[in-house]
């Protein structure tokens, strides 16, 4: 699915079964929330706090999902094309960063070689 499709899929559920957006402010802290559940999983399944019982069945993909959702209700709501947005985004990182990462001493083995 391209972007474009998603904030389309969206926007049609909303309009559909959810009656209405919720205002953007309210979006936005629905949106913190989503990522406060996210970070939580992720600090406890991949930190080094343990994870709780009730997080371990958590979806990680699912916690994603909904951070995107509620991402792309944001898009819709102001106008913003996430797919112009993203392609945008690429040119910026790709002129700002062309060799920074790659040089950056942090990011590389005792060997020099790159990491992960």
């Amino acid at each position: 699915m391209e972007l474009r499709e998603l904030q389309d899929a969206v926007d049609r559920w909303i309009k559909t079964y959810g009656v209405k957006y919720f205002g953007e402010l309210t979006n936005m802290a629905i949106l913190t929330e989503e990522v406060g559940e996210l970070a939580r999983i992720m600090a406890r399944r991949y930190g080094e706090q343990s994870e709780k019982e009730s997080d371990k069945g958590a979806d990680l993909g699912d916690e994603m999902a909904d951070v995107l959702w509620v991402l792309v209700c944001l898009a819709n709501q102001t106008g913003v094309d996430l797919e112009e947005a993203v392609e945008r985004n690429f040119a910026k990182k790709t002129g700002r960063d062309a060799d920074r990462h790659r040089s950056n001493p942090k990011l590389r083995d005792d060997d020099g070689a790159a990491k992960g």
